[in-house]
């Protein structure tokens, strides 16, 4: 099946992957960026996320094949790959089984390594949203407190609500599915994946995924990568600093 997207401007084609529980619009401002400067701009839903597909079939070889279909359907070449997160995670994979589509990588805030599930007290407060008794946002917002203390966590996946009907919210995601695959989010590599190609790995200087020790590990799956800093933000890199993702990010690209 095809993944939902949206596709904004014209240009070298920019194919943009969220993260975990996020969605393409997460990356509406910064998307309409590239495209006012020469990219025609893909942002996609990975599968059970936004308003792409549910599946019960839930790894990153499957997120990888869905991204050659897509790319394959709408006849993308030469595609400069941006991933965040668990989208980053997906974006090395899908580089390294198809070096010759990507022309440039940049994997925002995540390595090749193996990380331990974290994610359990968010999935914990979003199967706690009762929608028979939640009417609003606010309401939501509120029954999220109870589990999640940052208010901009919250407000992250509060964007994940919709109204599926006059009179009901509901989740986009797919809930039950990410919720068992969580173990899986962040794990490794495979050892013998290796991307030849132009790659900037972006870190947030708050954040704590890309380590200075990461570097060697980094190297051996893509051997032509770089590792650059953004001020000022922590595993949200592109949402917390934009002006500075983004010329970064817009630098690598355009070299």
């Amino acid at each position: 099946m095809l993944l939902h997207s949206k596709i904004l401007g014209e240009g070298t084609p920019l194919v943009i992957l969220h993260g975990f529980l996020g969605m393409s619009d997460n990356w509406k401002t910064l998307g309409n960026k590239f495209a006012e400067n020469g990219f025609q701009v893909h942002l996609v839903d990975q599968r059970n996320h936004g308003r792409s597909f549910h599946s019960d079939d839930f790894s990153y070889q499957h997120m990888a094949d869905d991204l050659l279909y897509y790319s394959n359907h709408y006849q993308l070449e030469n595609i400069h790959l941006i991933g965040h997160s668990m989208g980053g995670k997906t974006a090395m994979l899908f580089a390294t089984n198809n070096e010759t589509k990507i022309e440039k990588l940049l994997v925002a805030d995540i390595g090749p390594k193996q990380y331990p599930a974290h994610h359990q007290e968010i999935l914990n407060g979003l199967a706690a949203l009762d929608f028979d008794a939640i009417t609003s946002r606010k309401e939501a917002d509120l029954s999220l407190s109870k589990y999640i203390e940052d208010q901009g966590t919250r407000m992250f996946l509060l964007k994940n609500i919709y109204r599926t009907d006059k009179n009901n919210l509901g989740l986009r995601i797919n809930l039950e599915v990410l919720s068992e695959s969580a173990e899986d989010i962040g794990e490794a590599l495979p050892n013998s994946s290796i991307f030849q190609g132009k790659t900037l790995f972006l870190r947030g200087d708050k954040s704590g995924y890309i380590a200075p020790t990461d570097t060697t590990l980094i190297k051996l799956h893509f051997p032509d990568a770089s590792i650059d800093t953004v001020s000022n933000a922590g595993h949200w890199l592109h949402a917390e600093n934009p002006p500075e993702f983004y010329d970064k990010a817009f630098t690598f690209l355009k070299a």
